[in-house]
């Protein structure tokens, strides 16, 4: 008999939570401390969206996603998580980039790309200051008309190697493109540039695993392995979801799951307007990923080769190459026994951006060889940088946009969300159903760790309004 994933959950809640990626997570958590009762439901038998990881065979421990975000994931997680979580936040200070226009290693923070800028590419003190004044300048009200291609030519004109230095890592961050707003590249840009980039020391295994603990503190009804099937809808106001075949109550429904999943599937057609679903069906999703993830052997020692390691064999940066199954450029995020105090493993996963309909339509013969040309081609580029790290490994495997669509459902395994008009679209959703919320990751801003968390604040608050309104208005 299989086991019943809801048993002991009751009928109704002030709110529901579907999907539990860090905006979910945080939502839930601080919904609970504010005295709601809170059911989270998570499809996948893991907890963290994207921030998460898997187990291997051998002892092998790997996280999924890029291990870094900016500071500013401190004050969010003692603000809203707890001091403990706050303080195993750890700055990541070698990120080094390496391609045929340069080679270097940074602590990736303002004053650190201000002196490479001025001294190694020698750009004038007054065009650098001004370039980091405009982007720090930037929020979400401005015009979206200038393109993060127009922004690079006003200020560095012909200078391809110094918009391959500002903008490759933020594409790996968040998906963003040069013919993207330029708002979308620089509120992300700026954030980085506060004072580098961070990890949680620990692992993103331990991390979600002391978010559950304080959540149980706050009595948060967490479920695993709950699919959400329907929301449910009653005169245009959400009333609860279908889940695992059972239909359970709620006064709010805030979802974490992918945007277009959420208003075509989940809410479905019948209960929108013809000019909010013509405006959803119009929201276009961001590519998606391949990760391929590198064991070493217990007992085996690699060099300190940096943190975050950008690598690429192309001329130039090019957005549509960087999704390109053709890989040309990569990143490498190296895990050091230090990243797992206690740990004495080395992992490395190796990290492009790809697109869903590079893989979708691949025979069954097709993708197996594409995922062994992706596996052999990451470790062959790894060992220009570790030699001899071939003969270190001894677990390999890769995912693809196929991968995560699979175990997250997100449409075509959107791993950045959508592009920048989804934004419009989830903060309007209350205003089409009355009761429904939506945080996750839209309008690329709000791709990665901190964006989720933050998001999950702006909406959570929201959500903590209405319950409370309309917990008074029937009383």
């Amino acid at each position: 008999m299989s086991r019943d994933w809801l048993a002991g959950c009751k009928s109704e809640y002030d709110i529901i939570i579907i999907g539990s990626g860090l905006a979910g997570l945080t939502a839930s958590n601080m919904l609970a401390k504010n005295g709601h009762s809170v059911l989270l439901l998570e499809q996948h038998g893991n907890y963290g969206g994207l921030a998460t990881w898997f187990t291997r065979n051998g002892g092998h421990l790997f996280d999924i996603s890029l291990h870094g975000f900016p500071i500013g994931m401190i004050k969010s997680c003692r603000k809203y998580w707890t001091q403990e979580i706050a303080d195993s936040i750890v700055q990541l200070k070698h990120i080094r980039f390496d391609n045929p226009q340069f080679s270097l290693e940074t602590t990736f923070d303002i004053v650190d790309f201000k002196r490479i800028l001025k001294e190694r590419f020698k750009v004038a003190d007054k065009t650098v200051d001004d370039f980091f004044s405009t982007v720090r300048a930037m929020n979400f009200y401005d015009d979206q008309s200038m393109t993060a291609r127009q922004l690079f030519e006003k200020f560095f004109p012909g200078r391809s190697d110094v918009v391959r230095l500002l903008m490759e890592p933020i594409a790996y961050a968040n998906g963003s493109t040069l013919d993207d707003p330029a708002i979308t590249y620089g509120i992300v840009f700026s954030n980085f540039m506060s004072k580098g980039v961070y990890t949680f020391q620990g692992g993103t295994n331990l991390l979600v695993k002391k978010m559950r603990e304080e959540m149980r503190r706050n009595k948060v009804d967490m479920r695993s392995n709950a699919t959400v099937e329907k929301i449910l809808v009653d005169g245009k106001r959400a009333c609860g979801v279908r889940v695992n075949g059972k239909n359970i109550k709620a006064k709010c429904v805030l979802s974490n799951a992918n945007l277009k999943a959420t208003v075509l599937k989940m809410v479905g057609p019948e209960n929108l307007s013809k000019d909010f679903l013509e405006e959803t069906n119009a929201v276009r999703l961001n590519n998606s990923s391949c990760q391929v993830y590198i064991g070493i052997r217990k007992g085996e020692k690699i060099d300190h080769v940096g943190d975050l390691l950008f690598t690429s064999t192309l001329p130039y940066f090019d957005s549509d190459a960087l999704c390109s199954r053709n890989v040309t450029s990569r990143t490498f995020s190296v895990y050091y026994p230090d990243i797992r105090p206690g740990s004495d493993r080395y992992s490395i996963v190796s990290s492009t951006n790809a697109n869903y309909a590079d893989w979708k339509d691949l025979s069954d013969e097709e993708y197996a060889r594409e995922k062994k040309k992706l596996i052999d081609e990451s470790v062959a580029a790894l060992e220009k940088y570790l030699p001899g790290v071939t003969g270190k490994i001894d677990h390999l495997e890769a995912s693809t946009p196929l991968t995560f669509e699979h175990y997250t459902q997100h449409t075509q395994g959107a791993s950045f969300g959508t592009k920048f008009e989804g934004l419009k679209v989830s903060m309007n959703l209350p205003n089409e159903i009355q009761g429904l919320y939506h945080a996750g990751s839209v309008g690329i801003i709000m791709s990665g760790w901190l964006g989720a968390v933050n998001y999950g604040v702006i909406v959570g608050n929201n959500v903590d309004k209405y319950v409370r309104e309309r917990s008074a208005a029937t009383k």
